[in-house]
């Protein structure tokens, strides 16, 4: 458990003299002492991200609904304090970081939860600090789903932050993002009003559409959480695909691994399609063990149609094991959906067939079967297999420029390899694809170096025993930002995109002028103090 203070309330107030005591008891009167927390230790965790630990904050509150959010942003506009939303904490660009001292963190994970599941209009409305495995188990067996239904760390990842963020992963390779599944928001703003958008906003509706009038919904996704505090969300419900189909290949060379990739992606045949190059596909085997592959057969077996198929696939992963992969270069991971089994084979046959006309080998499907049925499984690959510091740094490029995105991240890891090796820094990719149009490349850094406070909150405790704990190791560190900011640069100035900002990539910089200037004006408007998560967006 996070340490909070157990005195009484006088002794809270009087505990930080740093600490404003009126804005305190203010706080402290519409939270309670124990969703208002000031202690050295809880005040650095919750402003740390998985690769930075900063400036901490002054105060960390937790609204429990979307009133008690409201309340704490007329508290902290009176005492003119700057304030930062907090989801479930697992990113890495500096999304949630103060930027200032003297900041209120406001951690949204006590609103969580589930308010309507409406199977006859087809939404479902929760709080934003629910997790996406909340939703998901929430949702199980009434024979319907999110498009987009959560990232692999959903654990932890909350709908908020998803949303802010632009989150990608399970259903992204036909429904695209986090964001493209929301249909309306209530967002609090930074003088504490609450505005909804989308159809609930017409003031005898409901939820059920996103468009009506300008789209309100779209200004406060992407956002980074600054331009308001998103209090509740509405995603549209869609039909349970029941039919499920898995595959697996190995390509010897990248660019016939992307071009594959591509062409699956642009035709529209898999619900997931992921990959990794030979490093990384390293590191997860070096990270995991047949053991818990063999753990994690519980889930394929739940995940079966009957009894045969749970003994097929459950025999068929434990004879594979983990030599099947010795030899496998750059793999691609896939898994299809569809409403019947004829279909889910059809569109396997298209991907057999274009796997082949770029040289790839069916290999077999044991990470795609064992992902699917543990969606949400432990975020223990913060950390890498030896306790590497672990963090990425990614681009969203159209298919016609992601071949030269990989040979432009390839040069750059070439010029800097003698640094590299010298720092023991091992770098990977994982590539997925988002819909029929976009093309996700994610180069990923391993490198010796001391974990913080976030690291040894999320990861297993009988997970981190058996890791290696390192000296913090501050050039590699430094070596590391530097490329990662060069990959920034040249992937803006090849007309990449980016999910989660944050305060780390080349927004402002990349942007066309005239357009930043409107989402400046958009900032002022709704928070014209500047007060919600200064310099993310490269906004004040």
């Amino acid at each position: 458990m996070l340490l909070f203070y157990q005195c009484t309330e006088e002794n809270t107030l009087n505990t930080n003299t740093q600490v404003n005591q009126e804005m305190l008891a203010a706080l402290i009167t519409v939270l309670g002492k124990d969703n208002v927390l000031f202690d050295d230790y809880s005040t650095s965790l919750y402003a740390q991200d998985i690769f930075t630990k900063g400036i901490p904050a002054e105060v960390v509150v937790s609204p429990s609904n979307k009133y008690e959010l409201g309340e704490i942003l007329k508290i902290t506009e009176k005492f003119e304090m700057i304030v930062v939303p907090r989801g479930g904490g697992m990113s890495y660009t500096k999304g949630y970081v103060p930027a200032k001292a003297h900041s209120v963190l406001v951690d949204m994970s006590r609103m969580d939860k589930v308010i309507e599941i409406n199977t006859q209009d087809m939404f479902v409305t929760v709080e934003c600090g629910c997790t996406w495995q909340k939703l998901h188990q929430a949702l199980k067996n009434k024979g319907v789903r999110t498009p987009y239904w959560g990232t692999l760390s959903g654990s932890k990842a909350t709908i908020g932050g998803g949303l802010s963020q632009n989150a990608i992963f399970w259903g992204s390779g036909q429904f695209g993002t986090a964001a493209d599944s929301v249909i309306g928001l209530e967002v609090v703003l930074a003088d504490g009003t609450l505005v909804t958008t989308g159809s609930g906003a017409q003031v005898n509706s409901t939820p059920f559409f996103r468009h009506y009038g300008p789209d309100l919904t779209g200004i406060f996704t992407c956002d980074n959480g600054a331009l308001g505090f998103k209090a509740t969300a509405t995603f549209r419900l869609i039909p349970e695909l029941p039919a499920k189909g898995f595959l697996a290949f190995d390509f010897k060379q990248g660019q016939d691994c992307l071009a594959a990739m591509s062409e699956i992606s642009r035709q529209g045949l898999a619900m997931e399609c992921f990959g990794f190059d030979p490093f990384l596909q390293s590191q997860r085997l070096k990270r995991e063990s047949l053991a818990k592959d063999v753990q994690a057969l519980a889930g394929v077996m739940k995940s079966s149609g009957s009894i045969l198929g749970a003994l097929k696939d459950g025999a068929k992963l434990a004879m594979a094991g983990r030599n099947y992969m010795k030899d496998v270069a750059y793999s691609v991971q896939i898994i299809v959906e569809d409403r019947i089994a004829a279909a889910v084979d059809a569109r396997m046959q298209d991907i057999r067939a274009i796997a082949k006309q770029y040289n790839g080998s069916e290999i077999e499907n044991s990470i795609p079967k064992i992902t699917r049925a543990n969606p949400f499984g432990p975020i223990n690959t913060i950390l890498g297999p030896q306790g590497e510091r672990w963090v990425p740094v990614h681009g969203l490029f159209p298919h016609s420029k992601i071949q030269q995105a990989f040979e432009g991240v390839e040069a750059i890891f070439a010029k800097h390899a003698a640094a590299m090796e010298k720092f023991d820094i091992g770098v990977g990719y994982l590539f997925a694809v988002v819909s029929t149009h976009c093309f996700v490349i994610e180069p990923v850094f391993f490198w010796p170096d001391a974990y913080t406070e976030i690291h040894e909150k999320t990861v297993e405790s009988n997970h981190l025993a058996k890791l290696n704990k390192h000296l913090e190791n501050l050039p590699a560190r430094e070596k590391v930002d530097h490329i990662r900011n060069e990959l920034s640069v040249f992937f803006s100035e090849l007309g990449g995109v980016h999910l989660q900002v944050g305060k780390t990539y080349q927004f402002k910089a990349g942007l066309q002028s005239e357009t930043y200037k409107l989402i400046q004006g958009i900032k002022d408007l709704v928070d014209p103090k500047g007060r919600i998560n200064p310099q993310t967006l490269d906004l004040e």
